[in-house]
């Protein structure tokens, strides 16, 4: 038996740690099953930036 078509849930949209402290400098991710998606939170209903699971995992051993 088919399931069928199920939505998506809207992804969960948090701050970055390395934001600025002001409201001009502010990245916001979320992580997906196939990576993480960041945006502008000034933008928000903008484009973001879809990234693999496989490049974030190196973003961050290069970055930390």
């Amino acid at each position: 038996m088919s399931v069928g078509y199920r939505s998506v849930a809207e992804p969960v949209w948090f701050k970055s740690s390395y934001s600025g402290g002001n409201t001009t400098e502010c990245v916001e991710a979320a992580f997906i099953a196939t990576g993480v998606l960041l945006r502008d939170s000034k933008h928000a209903e903008g484009p973001h930036v879809t990234v693999s699971a496989a490049a974030w995992r190196e973003f961050l051993a290069v970055t930390c």
